[in-house]
């Protein structure tokens, strides 16, 4: 919005407005507008959530240390959505459709999360939405975004091909093109995209879904990752880099540069009122919103096959509790003492803030090697 008002319209009046149209700089704004959004809006929605008494529920069979964090509020996350969405359609260019993408991506799997939260707060308990339904939800929604991914790809905006780290060019088409040649397959010969495509936007939301267990833990990691997320974003969009680092140049990319940035800032504006003693939690109208969005951009920038170092420590979690499950049913045996991992260093004896501070340590590591990677081709 400010950029079509103060650059397409008002700068042949004032030069000095040409200034919005460089990228680093409406970035750099858009993460100051989204900090500043969470930090001045944050009590209002903290407030509110108490008034509606809409307190978190803690599952007995957790750690004891967590119950006396029951009633506090929950459903943060709208804090974290609104600081994402507002600064985007501020700085960004809305004619950009991929821009639209990140946001629908955003509020559809953040709407996922509110209906999954409201459920647990009308029905006292720490059960929402059942496993399927959410699954489903999250499913169609990630189609959806395959759907109109694949209809940019027809005007030549996007690519199916995957980009393969450390191989130059080694790129599979994820269509069939044997299939296109008739077009009553053409759903067929799309369907493997659209399968990866919501292979990894619902895995991305649901890995920070299970890491959003200790105050800030979660939130700290998305810092980190959107961070690592924005520099990939803007070199695929920048002509010199991507030649230079051998990477598919999208020039139409470079603006979800802004949405990233909206991220990183929107994430330390809650990180103020979550870090540890937490005086509010996202709940899952944040962590879904946060890990689709991730998984949205990655898809969109041709980067999902880095996004398990992006996120690494997203990962790490999510697969401990795949391990601890199928190992339960298969040996009927757990191999960490509690699942999502951070549960497990707790009850070694590890104190909440020393395994927030190393997550993050961990996360700052996965994602500086996600960033090497671009040379290492």
């Amino acid at each position: 919005m400010l950029y079509w008002l103060l650059y397409l319209k008002l700068y042949h009046y004032f030069p000095p407005f040409r200034i919005f149209r460089y990228l680093t700089f409406r970035t750099a704004f858009a993460s100051l507008t989204a900090l500043f959004t969470g930090l001045v809006i944050g009590p209002l929605v903290i407030n509110r959530l108490r008034e509606f008494q809409i307190g978190q529920y803690i599952r007995e069979e957790g750690p004891k240390s967590h119950q006396k964090k029951s009633g506090t509020p929950t459903m943060g996350g709208l804090l974290i959505a609104i600081s994402i969405v507002i600064p985007t359609l501020l700085w960004a260019d809305l004619t950009n459709r991929f821009v639209w993408i990140a946001i629908f991506s955003t509020c559809a799997f953040a709407a996922i999360g509110f209906a999954d939260d409201y459920t647990k707060v009308s029905h006292r308990r720490n059960l929402g939405l059942t496993g399927k339904a959410k699954m489903g939800l999250q499913i169609a929604t990630s189609i959806l975004i395959a759907v109109a991914l694949i209809a940019m790809q027809t005007r030549g905006l996007y690519s199916t091909k995957l980009v393969v780290p450390f191989f130059k060019h080694f790129r599979p088409d994820l269509v069939i093109e044997s299939l296109l040649r008739n077009p009553a397959l053409w759903p067929l010969a799309f369907l493997p995209f659209m399968a990866f495509v919501a292979l990894v936007i619902v895995g991305s939301s649901n890995a920070v879904n299970l890491t959003d267990g200790l105050d800030g833990l979660a939130i700290g990691c998305t810092v980190i990752a959107a961070g690592a997320l924005a520099v990939l974003t803007y070199v695929s969009g920048h002509a010199t880099f991507a030649t230079y680092l051998e990477l598919e140049r999208m020039p139409q990319v470079g603006e979800l540069t802004i949405f990233c940035g909206a991220m990183v800032g929107g994430s330390i504006g809650f990180l103020w009122y979550n870090a540890h003693p937490a005086e509010v939690f996202m709940g899952d109208v944040g962590s879904l919103a946060l890990g689709g969005a991730i998984g949205t951009v990655a898809v969109m920038i041709k980067q999902e096959l880095l996004l398990p170092f992006i996120g690494g420590v997203f990962v790490i979690e999510a697969l401990s509790v795949i391990l601890q499950v199928g190992s339960y049913k298969l040996r009927k045996k757990r191999i960490f003492k509690m699942a999502p991992l951070h549960h497990h260093f707790e009850l070694l004896g590890w104190s909440e803030s020393k395994i927030i501070v190393r997550f993050w340590i961990a996360s700052l590591v996965f994602a500086l090697f996600a960033l090497t990677t671009l040379k290492l081709r």
